[in-house]
């Protein structure tokens, strides 16, 4: 596949998805731009604002395995990965893959399920692959974990881990649509049979393409030298600060920005772009101040090279 098409594919993607989330455009491209970087997506907001739908129109357009779990407190971690099973006829265990195994998995509000059983997400999605009684099983590929998080304020939910929060590329927070938008959703047909009539543009193997093209594009030494300047200035401001993970996550995701925009170059607009999405919610839970005023901060002090 050439960028040309590469690009076009994922202009479809974004207009028809556009079709069904009314009014969120800069959502809707952060989260492509989160799939094609190859890092896994958190969406934190209020039920019914569209998570669920804006996962299931990824996966169709994108022509990708999908399933889905619905977290809840009593779920266990072999409802997730899955477990070995005895077979009485073969007098010996065979392995019952669960629902991570697929290319994208929504992990609806994930933050009512326990923390051990939140923890069996975290080789899954550091390592691409799941490990049960000393055997390792790899999962498909593509694969990508989006996970919706409702308010903590909110009964029943659990904090996430830093350590999990971490692997998460971005976060993001879709909101209520503006007036003229949901106009338009409460006069036009329900928004899962819009979702139904969809059919798939790309498939796994294309994505893996694209992705190919995001990582060739170029990162200047003067952009390199900007990236460390903001997580230098995170761990100033709010210590530890950002992890090398983070680090990696922000050159990624600046270079699928890039790459959505037709450009082989990274600029600093791109960092600028995806700073909050991929730094965030990373920092919220190592200060008392909100993670979004402390990315502000970063960006204002920290000049451009």
């Amino acid at each position: 596949m050439n960028i040309s098409d590469a690009q076009t594919h994922i202009s479809t993607v974004l207009d028809r998805l556009g079709d069904i989330i009314l009014g969120k455009e800069v959502v809707l491209r952060q989260a492509v731009c989160c799939l094609l970087a190859r890092g896994h997506l958190l969406i934190e907001d209020i039920p019914g604002v569209g998570k669920t739908t804006l996962s299931h129109g990824l996966a169709s357009l994108l022509g990708l395995d999908f399933n889905r779990i619905q977290c809840t407190s009593d779920m266990l971690p072999a409802d997730i990965i899955g477990a070995n099973v005895y077979n009485r006829q073969t007098e010996s265990f065979v392995f019952h893959s669960g629902p991570v195994f697929t290319h994208l998995l929504l992990a609806d509000e994930i933050n009512r399920a326990s923390p051990k059983t939140q923890s069996a997400l975290l080789e899954a999605m550091e390592e691409q692959q799941v490990s049960i009684d000393g055997e390792t099983h790899v999962l498909p590929q593509p694969f990508f974990v989006m996970a919706t998080q409702n308010p903590l304020e909110q009964v029943g939910t659990f904090m996430l881990p830093e350590s999990q929060l971490d692997r998460f590329l971005m976060r993001l927070h879709l909101g209520h649509p503006e007036r003229a938008a949901e106009r338009q959703m409460l006069k036009e047909p329900d928004r899962k049979s819009l979702l139904a009539d969809m059919s798939a543009i790309t498939n796994a193997a294309v994505l893996q393409a694209m992705q190919a093209h995001v990582a060739d594009v170029f990162v200047s030494d003067p952009i390199y030298e900007y990236m460390l300047d903001l997580l230098t200035a995170s761990r100033q401001v709010a210590a530890p600060g950002l992890s090398p993970r983070a680090g990696l996550g922000v050159k990624r995701a600046a270079q699928a920005w890039a790459f959505i925009d037709g450009r082989s170059a990274v600029l600093p607009e791109d960092v600028q772009a995806i700073a909050h999405a991929v730094m965030a919610h990373r920092l919220r839970g190592r200060s008392t101040r909100d993670g979004s005023l402390i990315v502000d901060e970063m960006l204002s002090s920290v000049a451009v090279r």
